[in-house]
């Protein structure tokens, strides 16, 4: 039984210079949590709603007054007081008190913060390590944890660059380690030896968003298969073998350039089937392991032909057509869409529904992929939640900006002190119903 004392909120700065919230709660235990709460650049049109205060001669529109406000004038004197047994009690509380369906009345980045907070909460009222709690959360006895497979975003564009490259992200994903550890040591020394290979093209080496490098390529005519080759050299460069030591995975984030069922890519309207192609080629000239976002999230019937074409042969995350929810992820399963999906803690805004999305996801054999957001904070909830859930692999970033490091140096720790009870399991984090 937790007993909240008190929830404050306020105004913090997340990455992309952008205001975002931050929830303190405190229990009458005297244990507290604290949260910060990420923000999308390439949003699915179902996430939860993330409130901003649209009054634009403050931080420019994007203010988070009003979702702090809610915070303290509404959720607040709803739980202080308030005895809770549960994450999913403390959780059903909060979506109660918004009672619609895309958290609109509080807004998902309030509700988001509260739940992110009392989970922290409740696992230092346990004396346990965050990861700890969240697998018991879950109801996850295993004594084995298994620490992610980094998902390396080393090369960026669409809506995390301004550089004319359609694709978001180029990942390195380092399968050939025998640890998390070794995972990321070879994952910056590739981030590194990219930063040579575009100087030498005399490139630029200011990085986007997520960390990863983001030149224009505007004299090049092939840009995605010229990144994906200024990509193979690094790791050649590196030491290491693509395809052995180290796959490449794409965020195409294909809803930021579907129009009118058309896919408008490299100068050209594509449709589904010639989408897939250009797909279907570059699998079969680099050694690519994950697929996300490939099409558009309303293209559900291109989703069902593109994993009965290329599902066997590499991991097809859903991102902004499942966003995270679980209803959604159930419909995408019936229907045979993708084999993964991602997930992202404020698309779907409490912890109790991120835990049931990878829940669903694990029962169905798919692979669930763990996320940031484009605007992040230092807040490393999701290396605890990625490793809490056994869920095998991560997306967060790249080997620069703080951000990012963040939660990678997070996942380091923790491999620290789980000792022999840390799993890796490289390929086998990818294949369906292992």
């Amino acid at each position: 039984m937790f007993t909240i004392e008190s929830v404050q909120a306020r105004e913090v700065i997340d990455s992309r210079g952008n205001p975002t919230i931050e929830v303190d709660l405190r229990l009458d235990s005297g244990a507290t949590g604290r949260a910060a709460v990420p923000s999308g650049a390439s949003t699915g049109s179902r996430e939860a709603l993330e409130m901003r205060d649209g009054d634009k001669k403050r931080y420019l529109g994007k203010g988070v007054l009003k979702a702090s406000g809610n915070v303290k004038d509404l959720i607040a004197p709803r739980l202080v007081g308030q005895k809770f047994n549960s994450q999913l009690e403390l959780d059903d509380a909060l979506l109660q008190l918004d009672g619609t369906a895309n958290k609109s009345k509080l807004g998902a980045n309030a509700i988001l913060g509260v739940s992110m907070a009392f989970c922290r909460a409740t696992a230092m009222a346990e004396n346990k390590p965050l990861y700890e709690w969240i697998s018991h959360v879950c109801g996850d006895s295993r004594e084995q944890l298994v620490l992610p497979v980094p998902l390396m975003n080393i090369f960026n564009g669409g809506a995390h660059a301004d550089n004319g490259i359609d694709f978001q992200e180029f990942m390195i994903i380092p399968l050939g380690a025998p640890t998390f550890a070794e995972a990321l040591r070879m994952g910056v020394e590739v981030f590194h030896h990219l930063k040579a290979v575009l100087r030498d093209e005399h490139l630029n080496t200011g990085v986007g968003d997520e960390g990863g490098f983001a030149p224009s390529l505007e004299d090049y005519e092939d840009k995605h298969e010229q990144v994906l080759e200024f990509v193979m050299q690094a790791i050649e460069q590196a030491g290491y073998v693509a395809g052995k030591d180290i796959y490449l995975g794409l965020d195409v984030a294909a809803s930021e350039f579907f129009d009118s069922g058309r896919y408008k890519f490299e100068g050209r309207m594509l449709s589904s089937r010639e989408m897939m192609a250009v797909y279907e080629k570059m699998i079969g000239s680099y050694p690519s392991l994950s697929l996300e976002d490939g099409l558009a999230e309303g293209d559900w019937d291109g989703w069902k032909d593109m994993t009965q074409r290329l599902g066997n042969r590499v991991q097809l995350v859903g991102d902004d057509i499942f966003v995270t929810n679980p209803t959604i992820l159930k419909e995408g399963i019936q229907s045979k869409v993708a084999n993964s999906v991602l997930v992202k803690l404020n698309q779907v805004g409490t912890v109790t529904e991120t835990l049931r999305t990878i829940r669903i996801a694990q029962d169905a054999k798919y692979t669930a992929v763990i996320s940031h957001r484009s605007g992040e904070t230092e807040d490393t909830f999701i290396a605890d939640l990625a490793v809490g859930v056994s869920a095998g692999q991560i997306k967060t970033g790249s080997a620069s900006r703080s951000d990012r490091v963040a939660k990678y140096n997070q996942l380091l720790r923790i491999e620290e002190q789980l000792g022999r009870r840390a799993t890796f399991l490289g390929i086998k984090s990818f294949m369906h119903g292992s």
